[in-house]
């Protein structure tokens, strides 16, 4: 592979596997869209690559789900995602609720956030 490694699963058009070096993480802006509920990724040329889906009442935001375009997994968008929306979730004075499994493990591997949970037993 001549220094390279391959990016599981990519392929070229003709059908051989694409060995070209896995693009660097993409730089994302998370925004909070109160009115449908979720952050959204922005990409700094306003694509939008993701979003943290949520239902916020009485001061706690309930994370229902996440996603990130398929066209930008593995380059770091959801872990920007999820801390973007939690530190703007911190700014707020809010708790969480992590119903979502990936909010919860981001949680769970970054206990610099463990006290935004609503209650201890969510960890």
């Amino acid at each position: 592979m001549s220094g390279r490694a391959a990016r599981i699963g990519a392929m070229q058009d003709d059908g051989t596997p694409d060995t070209s070096p896995t693009p660097p993480p993409t730089h994302v802006t998370v925004a909070d869209d109160r009115d449908q509920q979720v952050f959204v990724a922005r990409l700094d040329d306003g694509r939008t690559a993701g979003g943290a889906y949520y239902e916020r009442s009485e001061g706690v935001v309930v994370f229902t789900h996440t996603e990130v375009d398929p066209a930008f997994e593995g380059q770091g968008i959801g872990s920007q995602l999820a801390g973007g929306a939690l530190d703007q979730v911190r700014a707020g004075g809010e708790k969480i609720v992590p119903l979502c499994p990936f909010i919860k493990a981001y949680v769970r591997r970054h206990p610099e956030y463990a006290d935004l949970l609503a209650h201890p037993a969510a960890r």
